[in-house]
């Protein structure tokens, strides 16, 4: 199974194209699902009828053609109400019984970004529980999508921290807060807990998968290309995969055409073309167009929008290998160089940041931070040094001596 993650700027056209991919897939044969994580759901208006929060059978029919696929919108309200409540319940009672005011203990068990978490997971369950060929994601724009992105990674840091894995150990701290004579009364806790941190990484495991790829939309705007940009740089710092990119609404050619209105699609056209041309050097991801229609494409009309978008491709094919980290170097003890390499494609004006962290090298780039553990033989070395470059960032190491002599 395919599970492929269309995302970009506001306003570019992503769920229009994703609803026509799972079309072109469906008629294909595939048996596919199209699901909205958008808050601002719109895929129902783009399919051309109403969806609910559970899979349903759409029929697009256009002329000798048809396609019959399944679609639905996470309703993240209902799953917080449904889903979060028990364990949120757990850590109220845990804080409540350690002393924690109830005012203090009904803010700090708000999740940020739990809604966000829970669609993913919706996602998740939906692709996992069914018998699908390839689940098509409608995500929303590209800052929320890379949160959503993120969570899995982040939220199962915070939970090793506080709560470490072995079981045993969850239960010795929370009998510490509670006294032993109520170990079984925060038992159910420490089960909440296990569970959410499965799941957790149930999550990330299926981002990283091979089988799942994201598809950037834009449109051929220098402000979009530029954020479109930072954003393949963002993803690859998460290890997240980008197997194709998709330049939306390019304006037709007048060819020899005459007039002021030639003239401007002329001027348009060429424009468009010009930041193109930039965005296919700043990468070796494979980038569609779709010109812009006069008529928005809804329901039926998604298999010619598709025609033009694929040809005879396989709208599957193109998963890309996800970024790599390689160690590089050696040498005998005191005198070894390593190499750490981050498959980062870094843009002309990134600003990146490194810092290390215990046994973890924190970078940073354009603001988004990700903690990468070292390899066991960098953990007692430091860093001498930082070189970027269009295909990555390398981390020189070298031992410390007062780390090597314990």
């Amino acid at each position: 199974m395919r599970i492929l993650l269309f995302t970009g700027k506001g306003g570019v056209g992503k769920t229009t194209l994703a609803a026509a991919t799972a079309a072109r897939l469906a008629e294909l044969g595939q048996k596919v699902l199209v699901v909205s994580t958008d808050p601002a759901h719109s895929l129902g208006d783009s399919l051309g009828t109403p969806l609910g929060a559970e899979p349903a059978e759409v029929e697009l029919r256009a002329e000798q053609r048809t396609a019959r696929l399944h679609a639905a919108e996470v309703q993240t309200r209902d799953l917080l109400d449904r889903a979060w409540s028990d364990l949120r319940e757990h850590l109220r009672t845990m804080l409540l019984g350690a002393g924690v005011g109830e005012l203090e203990a009904e803010e700090l068990t708000h999740l940020p970004g739990v809604e966000d978490l829970l669609a993913l997971a919706e996602v998740h369950r939906f692709a996992f529980d069914g018998v699908w060929d390839a689940v098509v994601v409608d995500c929303g724009p590209t800052a929320e999508t890379l949160r959503l992105l993120a969570l899995p990674e982040s939220l199962s840091g915070y939970l090793e921290r506080l709560f470490p894995a072995h079981r045993r150990v969850v239960r010795g701290l929370l009998a510490g807060v509670a006294g032993s004579e109520n170990v079984e009364r925060w038992d159910g806790v420490a089960e909440a807990l296990g569970r959410l941190a499965d799941r957790l990484a149930e999550l990330r495991g299926t981002l990283l998968s091979p089988q799942t790829g994201v598809r950037l939309v834009l449109t051929p705007e220098a402000v979009v290309a530029a954020e479109t940009r930072r954003t393949l740089t963002a993803l690859a710092l998460q290890q997240i995969r980008v197997d194709g990119l998709v330049a939306n609404r390019l304006v037709p050619h007048p060819g020899s055409a005459r007039g002021e209105a030639a003239t401007w699609l002329r001027t348009r056209r060429r424009e468009q073309e010009n930041v193109l041309a930039d965005v296919r050097a700043a990468t070796d991801l494979p980038v569609r167009s779709v010109l812009h229609r006069a008529a928005e494409p809804v329901g039926p009309a998604l298999l010619e929008l598709a025609d033009e978008l694929y040809g005879t491709d396989d709208p599957l094919a193109g998963a890309a290998s996800a970024p790599e980290v390689e160690l590089g170097g050696g040498g005998r003890s005191l005198d070894a160089e390593y190499t750490l390499r981050l498959g980062l494609p870094l843009h002309e004006d990134a600003e990146v940041d490194l810092a290390r962290i215990g046994d973890e090298l924190a970078v940073t780039v354009d603001g988004r931070r990700r903690l990468i553990a070292l390899p066991a033989v960098l953990r007692r070395c430091t860093v001498t040094g930082a070189v970027a470059a269009d295909d990555g960032l390398t981390v020189s190491f070298r031992p410390d001596p007062g780390q090597w002599m314990r």
